[in-house]
């Protein structure tokens, strides 16, 4: 058994006994049966079998997981929660096609409200199918209420949230086009409303949303205020070849190469898909600590391509999973980029042990925590860390019978297997049952912004549900 010894009386206290308890350590341990000791919002006690008489007997609450597997709450890495509102609309189209005719013309028309809906109703879907954090690349600023109102709805739900604020000087939309001092002004404005709000739960970071997008001198001013405030920088970075081929007729520069040139590549710095990357970019990403958030569905979703995982892995690459926004997914479904990861590497090399199961929960909970910025307090099942944590329940005709509890989770479990969702100790969810927000009158208030969004975009759709 693993203690935390010295503690603070507990105010409250949650014992979770029975499960296959998958830690994701440095071992990938798993304790089956085992049993977790929760107080307050950090994990106290750790143990194989049965839970000792007298700590379940002092324990505010027992959770008998009796068939579930509970397992570190994954790290959504990379999303755009405005787009819930998007769904369905990009399935005939290529990614830039998909901005010019859908995103642009209808994201222009949220305000905080509807923004605030959509980021409430998306970050649902990610507790629902086992993402505890979420990184919103919230590229979205024709009203400066709408940051409030995302910002809002991750207090409301609970959820561990990184808002990472979005902008683009040049060659985009005209309405979501800020200069770099705009940027900077608004987003220290929000900073100060939401940074470290709720215990650190909410955190606030600069996100230069692609190169094509971004000056040099907006690029070095905004990273530089990022790491003033102590915070990364999320970008996008060679999604599609195309770009790529845009920054080389430029700049004479791939992606990569363009941060390093400016002196901005280091561990701080999360690059989003990193699909069309050479040999020498793939050395300077591991030589430089920055950090690669994958999104296997979107990629295949928009035909963007297969980035290198293997290789990345290889070199020591931190690598994050994510669901990308629902726009270019139409799911946030981690279970579904788990499953996707590995086949999507097998696929692609032609090996059958290109990836293990083990390797896409290690990325989508560790190697999501090191992009979050919090590898020390989330991403595994270790006394002390947050109680992030999930219960899938793996008595069903989907699932069962379970040999291996990784390949059961990572092939068999979907969001309907997630029965319990724990943030800061908190149940978000409790026995299937959203405990934050009324889920029907949610959907309601959603379906009617939706189609108030596009009514006022001019943008013609059969939103009936």
């Amino acid at each position: 058994m693993q203690g935390l010894t010295g503690s603070a009386p507990a105010a409250t206290s949650l014992l979770l006994t029975g499960a296959a308890v998958v830690t994701v350590d440095d071992g990938f341990t798993i304790h089956d049966p085992g049993w977790v000791h929760v107080i307050d919002d950090r994990i106290a006690e750790i143990g194989s079998g049965e839970a000792p008489s007298a700590l379940a007997a002092s324990c505010d609450r027992v959770l008998d997981l009796d068939g579930h597997a509970l397992m570190p709450g994954m790290v959504n890495g990379h999303t755009h929660l405005f787009q819930t509102f998007f769904r369905g609309l990009a399935d005939d189209k290529s990614l830039l096609d998909w901005l010019r005719d859908c995103i642009w013309p209808g994201a222009v028309h949220l305000d905080g409200d509807s923004a605030r809906l959509a980021a409430t109703v998306g970050l649902i879907e990610n507790l629902r199918s086992g993402a505890t954090s979420v990184i919103d690349h919230q590229y979205i600023h024709v009203d400066e209420s709408i940051d409030e109102g995302v910002c809002a709805a991750a207090a409301e739900v609970g959820v561990r949230f990184l808002l990472a604020r979005g902008w683009a000087d040049r060659n985009y939309e005209p309405t979501l086009t800020e200069s770099a001092d705009v940027v900077i002004d608004r987003s220290a404005r929000v900073r100060d409303r939401w940074h470290g709000h709720d215990d650190d739960r909410l955190r606030i970071e600069l996100a230069p949303l692609i190169p094509w997008g971004c000056s040099d001198e907006a690029m070095k001013a905004t990273v530089a205020a990022s790491r003033r405030w102590g915070a990364g920088t999320h970008i996008h970075c060679a999604e599609t070849s195309i770009e790529v081929e845009m920054s080389l007729e430029e700049r004479g520069l791939r992606h990569v190469e363009w941060l390093e040139s400016l002196g901005l590549l280091g561990p701080d710095m999360q690059l989003a898909h990193s699909v069309w990357l050479d040999d020498a970019e793939l050395d300077l990403i591991a030589e430089r600590g920055a950090k690669v958030v994958h999104c296997p569905v979107s990629n295949m979703y928009l035909a963007s391509g297969v980035p290198r995982i293997v290789e990345m892995r290889q070199r020591g690459i931190d690598i994050a999973l994510a669901s990308d926004g629902p726009g270019s997914n139409n799911r946030q479904d981690m279970f579904e980029v788990l499953k996707a990861t590995v086949l999507l590497q097998k696929i692609d090399r032609l090996d059958p042990m290109a990836l293990q199961p083990e390797d896409a929960l290690t990325m989508a909970c560790r190697g999501g925590a090191a992009a979050f910025g919090k590898a020390d307090e989330i991403g595994a099942i270790e006394v002390g860390k947050k109680a992030d944590l999930v219960a899938v329940d793996l008595d069903s005709v989907f699932v069962a019978p379970v040999h291996r509890v990784p390949s059961a989770l990572v092939f068999c479990a979907t969001p309907a297997n997630v029965r319990y969702v724990l943030v800061d100790g908190r149940l978000v969810i409790d026995d299937g049952v959203v405990t934050v927000v009324d889920e029907a009158a949610l959907r309601a208030a959603a379906r009617k912004a939706a189609a108030d969004v596009f009514r006022r975009a001019g943008i013609e759709t059969r939103l009936t549900r």
